[in-house]
Order: structure tokens, then sequence, then C-alpha cells
């Protein structure tokens, strides 16, 4: 599945995919440095319900937030990560296989660690003001 979306419309993107993300618990985005994997994010952790601030863990790695409802969300950021050691270390691990939602940038740095059933999410810009998201479903 792939969508294009403007980044003034990212919000109103994140909402209308929410149902096709449903049944997935873990969400590797992948994409260059300034694709926007982040602003994504955030967007649907708003969409979501988070009541808390959402910020890029860059360099806390993990950051926990909660939803209105009290459901647990993790926004994960591997890139100062140099392996899966390192980020068992980190608590990545304990976190993907939590039940919980888990949002993670830069999967690439620890592959061995994600469960099976993870949701592979590519997003690329197009344009200056563009982005593509293709769902690995």
């Amino acid at each position: 599945m792939e969508v294009n979306f403007k980044l003034d419309d990212i919000q109103e993107t994140a909402i209308r995919l929410l149902p096709a993300l449903a049944g997935y618990r873990v969400f590797a985005f992948h994409g260059e440095m300034g694709a926007g994997k982040t602003t994504f994010i955030q967007a649907l952790c708003k969409a979501m319900g988070v009541v808390d601030t959402i910020s890029s863990p860059t360099f806390s790695i993990i950051n926990q937030y909660k939803t209105s409802n009290g459901q647990t969300v993790y926004h994960m950021d591997l890139y100062r990560v140099k392996d899966e050691t390192e980020a068992i270390n980190a608590g990545v691990e304990d976190c993907l296989y939590s039940g919980d939602i888990c949002f993670v940038e830069w999967p690439q740095k620890a592959t061995a660690i994600f469960p099976e059933k993870t949701l592979h999410i590519t997003i690329s810009s197009v344009e200056d003001n563009a982005r593509k998201l293709k769902l690995n479903l």
C-alpha cells in the first residue's frame, strides 16, 4: 500500500491510515534523515489520543507516552544504537514484546530483535513538501 501526502496534510493522513494499522503493535519506520519519520509518528500519536508531549527520542532512545484511555505507546529512535546488544541493553526488546504500541525509527540498527509481525513503513521525500509512505502490509 502506498500513500502520497503533503506535509501540510500529515495529520489527516495519519487519521485516515489508523484503521489499516489496527492489526499491528510494532511499526518500523524506514527512511533517510529528514524524510519525516518523527513528524509522521507525532501525527499518529496525536491521532491515537496521546496526551503527553510528543518529542524525538534521538537522545533518550525510548520515549513512553499515554493516550487519553490509558494505553501505553513507545516511540523509539535507534539512530545512535550500534547493534542489537546495545538495543537490548537500552530496553528496546522489552518494549517491542510488551504488547503495547511501538513506533521505531531506524529499525535497521537492530533488525534481529523485532517481532515477526512488525509492520515496516518506508517514508520518502517526493518533492519539497510531499512524501510517499509505503506500508508493507
